[in-house]
């Protein structure tokens, strides 16, 4: 397909699917000005108006809900017929999307990022972190990590580590300096994640409930920071917080407490095959998350 006409549809989708023309300029990085030009361009050549505009909002006329829907299935088109020659020449190369959990920005994808940008120069990487549900079709992601299981059956989770949680707190927090009963949790304040559950278990003794949180927070980073800042204790990814525990800037609370894993998956889209920029970073992944797991059973 036309690449200028690829992109011509790109934005008229995007446009649509955010619902605002400035911010499918900036995901697109493009001026306003620019992207509501080419709008009345490609009106001009279809001959019809393909928005209602008013101040306030932007909606599709019928001519424009027509134009997107045949925009989808063409882009699609065109993204499966790159992705199988690309395929056959099993050279990756293009733009690959990844999606991932805020915390893992902050160390965990630097090595293999490292390694695939150094063994594939052709490639380029659009890396976007987040902690909220992410619709990979509609991104047009190529490939997302994700902790816990799917119910879509429109992607494949291939399960690539088990990593255990913490018990943290600051090295300058009381706890940090008497920590020899457990209850004693239940004095200071707990900090969690919105999406945690909260028992411990030891063998040959009860589970053991940690108190309410007195703060919840929808991003782990924001968690690890708020123990850093003395705020609290809480459940961290052992992984994500593993230099600051070596470092002595945290220490682990009652290490005879079992904690609760978590799964880490690499989610790909449903298609009859792996494009090869995909295959090559769900490889790298593989390798690196096992070091990664390999380093933490040493650790703990």
């Amino acid at each position: 397909m036309n690449i200028k006409l690829t992109r011509s549809l790109t934005m008229f989708v995007r446009i649509v699917e955010t619902n605002s023309m400035s911010l499918a300029a900036k995901q697109l990085g493009m001026t306003t000005s620019a992207v509501s030009q080419q709008i009345k361009t490609l009106e001009q050549e279809v001959g019809l108006n393909l928005f209602n505009r008013s101040p306030r909002s932007l909606s599709l006329t019928e001519a424009g809900d027509i134009y997107y829907q045949s925009c989808k299935k063409l882009l699609q088109t065109a993204e499966q017929t790159k992705q199988k020659l690309q395929y056959l020449t099993g050279i990756p190369s293009g733009k690959l999307k990844l999606v991932a959990p805020v915390g893992f920005g902050a160390g965990l994808l630097s090595e293999p990022l490292k390694r695939l940008i150094e063994l594939h120069p052709k490639l380029n990487i659009e890396l976007i972190l987040t902690d909220e549900p992410v619709d990979m079709l509609k991104e047009g992601a190529d490939l997302a990590l994700c902790i816990g299981p799917l119910n879509d059956s429109n992607l494949i989770a291939r399960k690539l580590a088990q990593w255990p949680y913490a018990l943290c707190v600051n090295a300058t927090h009381p706890l940090a300096k008497n920590d020899q009963c457990i209850e004693q949790l239940n004095q200071h304040a707990h900090i969690a994640h919105s999406h945690l559950n909260y028992q411990l278990f030891k063998p040959n003794s009860a589970p053991y409930t940690l108190n309410a949180p007195r703060i919840k927070v929808n991003n782990m980073q924001s968690v690890i920071q708020l123990v850093c800042d003395g705020l609290g204790y809480a459940m961290l990814p052992e992984p994500e917080v593993h230099e600051r525990i070596k470092n002595k800037e945290l220490k682990q609370l009652h290490k005879d407490w079992q904690r609760s894993n978590y799964t880490v998956y690499a989610v790909t889209p449903k298609r009859d095959f792996i494009a090869a920029k995909t295959y090559a970073l769900l490889d790298i992944l593989k390798k690196h998350f096992a070091e990664v797991t390999l380093g933490t059973k040493q650790h703990l």
